[in-house]
């Protein structure tokens, strides 16, 4: 293989920060080469001196593609050599169809008339290439996340691709998705086609890359060659942090108590189509001190449970019992169940679980304003303090309690959520999906907040599409299947191959008796 890309010497500052120093990276034609790293290690920010996000003359160093120097002053610089970048959050339109966001920016035509009929044909062309069996005319809004990334996919395709890059592709599937658009990546390697892949799902970037290069702070630490098989995990991960994770799960002695949530015979129905029963007489229980995981395949009902239960935020025609420390308790608006003692972190940090464009200091406080205000007024020092608390104890890092959450890192926004709603002193924590999308060395420390949390008497309840994550933190782990509960395991004899056997049959139930 010959060097497609070589990047020499890149280096960017930003207002005296220096965000990549130094940083030289190769991919060959036809090549998987996966760039991983924390959040901040400058794998976002290199992407972008790459695509013409960052314009020649902002970076020191150059670029090279197909042996020749670029300076490409814009993004459309180098999508015309087909340098094709897909962001994590897709840039799709929901309401317009799968042509229309292929063939946005291009649409075949003539005498500037769009030719629909060619519209047509290219993109049922294109779905095809990447296996997407669905109609040109169907609007985005109505395929699911997984198809929307194939999409995107295929509009890199529309646009003659010859290296494709892949910010966190795989985040928001599930494992069935995710093999997919893997499969996906090595028949295009098979045609030619190159591939950056960055992802902290490290199982999936050992089972495909070619070849790992490794950011720490801003610099190229190492590049690992998988030609004579996969890479260990451990070993990728000691790059990344510069440290030795002996355990990727914090060990932890659990103190387990009475039971401290009950759910019982719990139902809710679609919101939309009021036929469709979507958790169907649930009982659930989580004791003090109890880390209990739900596990599940994508549409197992998971996230609609938690949210039907947190204030019916989810759902219509909504019943059962719910106890808290052995009293029924109203959960039928959000506020009363706050109230109640529940708390609930979205697994969409960045739409449901912050306000973006405030910062750290309104964030902490949103939940429990009346603790930090005088009569109607919010108490500036007051809430200063609590912020100033909330930051050190969850070791969130940021310049100030006035940074913009928005700029922050994936693992510190997870850390401001948390600190949210611990400040509403909740009884119950229900935590979906509470490391997506951040690194390693984020999530050991996700972890330990989560022990912490458990270790002071409270009720943990952790939704995970990461089935080795609730085996390493959960001391009880609930599986889930079309909208019930169809087996449970102490932590002690759950398996990657138990938990799926039991998806599969519905069946293979543990008794009650088996939490104590």
């Amino acid at each position: 293989m010959s060097a497609l890309l070589e990047m020499r010497g890149i280096s960017k500052h930003f207002a005296g920060v220096r965000a990549l120093n130094e940083v030289s990276f190769t991919v060959e034609a036809g090549e998987i080469h996966a760039l991983v790293g924390e959040n901040g290690a400058g794998k976002s920010t290199l992407m972008k001196v790459l695509s013409g996000v960052y314009p020649h003359g902002s970076y020191e160093g150059a670029i090279v593609f197909d042996g020749e120097e670029r300076r490409f002053g814009a993004i459309t610089d180098s999508e015309r050599l087909g340098i094709i970048i897909i962001h994590q959050e897709l840039a799709l339109i929901p309401l317009m169809s799968i042509a229309e966001n292929i063939f946005i920016a291009n649409p075949p035509g003539r005498f500037g008339v769009i030719d629909r009929g060619a519209v047509h044909q290219r993109t049922k062309a294109l779905l095809a290439k990447v296996g997407l069996d669905e109609a040109p005319d169907t609007l985005v809004t109505d395929i699911g996340v997984g198809k929307q990334q194939l999409v995107e996919i295929a509009k890199a395709l529309s646009k003659e691709v010859r290296l494709l890059i892949l910010d966190e592709p795989t985040a928001s599937l599930s494992e069935k998705d995710s093999a997919a658009l893997l499969d996906l990546l090595l028949e295009f390697k098979a045609q030619g086609i190159a591939s950056i892949l960055i992802s902290h799902k490290l199982n999936e970037v050992s089972k495909v890359a070619d070849r790992i290069t490794v950011l720490r702070d801003g610099r190229t630490v190492d590049t690992l060659d998988c030609s004579n098989g996969a890479v260990e995990e451990d070993r990728i991960i000691m790059k990344m942090v510069d440290r030795d994770l002996e355990h990727r799960y914090p060990r932890r002695t659990p103190d387990i108590g009475e039971p401290i949530f009950t759910v019982s015979d719990w139902s809710a129905y679609h919101p939309l189509h009021g036929e469709r029963q979507v958790i169907r007489h649930v009982d659930f229980e989580v004791r003090r001190g109890e880390i209990v995981g739900i596990a599940g395949l994508m549409g197992a009902g998971r996230t609609e449970f938690a949210m039907s239960v947190f204030g019916r935020s989810w759902g219509q025609k909504i019943s059962g019992r719910a106890e808290i420390e052995g009293r029924e308790v109203d959960l039928s608006t959000v506020r009363r169940a706050v109230d109640a003692g529940l708390a609930y972190v979205t697994e969409d940090r960045k739409q449901l679980g912050l306000l973006l464009a405030e910062d750290i200091r309104k964030n902490i406080t949103l939940a429990n304003l009346p603790a930090v205000a005088s009569g109607q007024v919010i108490d500036d020092l007051q809430e200063l303090r609590v912020a100033s608390d909330y930051r050190g104890r969850m070791r969130i890092r940021s310049h100030s309690v006035y940074q913009e959450v928005g700029k922050l890192s994936g693992g510190n926004q997870q850390k401001v959520v948390l600190s949210k709603w611990l400040f509403t002193d909740p009884k119950v924590l229900i935590l979906d999906e509470p490391t997506r999308g951040i690194d390693v060395g984020a999530k050991y420390e996700i972890y330990c907040i989560i022990n912490e949390l458990a270790d002071a008497g409270k009720g943990v309840v952790v939704i995970s599409s990461e089935m080795p994550e609730l085996l390493g933190i959960c001391d009880r782990i609930c599986v889930m299947a079309e909208g019930a509960f169809v087996g449970e395991f102490p932590a002690a004899e759950a398996t990657q191959e138990r938990i799926m056997r039991t998806i599969m049959r519905k069946g293979e139930h543990r008794p009650m008796e088996a939490r104590a």
